[in-house]
């Protein structure tokens, strides 16, 4: 493995855990409505769990409520089975064609409880990216014990991964931070 292929290899499992994060990020509750409060959820089909974006289009027309329009209308009562035994606490309001979900605004309690989570979150993230660091490392100190990457190539390759790992750090904290806002505006 070359210097080059070792720290693509680095940049990309870090970015996939950035990535990984700002997915669960999106699935956390603020005080306005966010398909993706919705998205991650499983509808039983026809004996099998699919989720609810493939079943249904998902729209926020106003701030603080969610639509869910099944494609087809048979699936209808299987949707709103899902939404109500979801832990999300929202109570889906059923038209006959469309379901409805008024997001209640959220308690401090809860917004609190909810920063925590961002934050175990983020070190999660914080926590793959430092794992795929020591890798790298790893495998910058096994290619120079085998003679393919003379000492300064090496030194040169954890440097790198060194500086991406700052990189990912920051987005993790970044986007935390933003999340965290979000959650505690009114």
């Amino acid at each position: 493995m070359s210097a080059e292929e070792i720290t693509f290899d680095m940049d990309e499992r870090m970015l996939k855990a950035v990535t990984i994060l700002k997915g669960n990020l999106s699935g956390i509750r603020t005080g306005r409505a966010n398909p993706g409060l919705v998205d991650s959820l499983k509808v039983e089909l026809y004996g099998s769990p699919t989720p609810i974006k493939q079943v249904a289009s998902i729209g926020v027309p106003e701030p603080n409520q969610i639509v869910v329009r099944p494609y087809d209308p048979s699936t209808l009562a299987d949707i709103e089975r899902a939404l109500v035994a979801s832990d999300l606490g929202f109570n889906p309001q059923n038209d006959g064609r469309l379901i409805r979900i008024i997001i209640p605004p959220l308690s401090t309690d809860v917004r609190r409880k909810m920063v925590t989570r961002i934050k175990e979150l983020a070190e999660e993230a914080r926590v793959a990216i430092r794992n795929v660091r020591r890798d790298g490392n790893k495998a910058a100190d096994l290619q120079q014990k085998d003679k393919q990457l003379s000492e300064d190539e090496r030194d040169t390759v954890k440097d790198d991964i060194q500086e991406m790992t700052k990189k990912y750090e920051q987005q993790v904290n970044d986007a935390a931070k933003s999340r965290e806002q979000e959650v505690m505006e009114d």
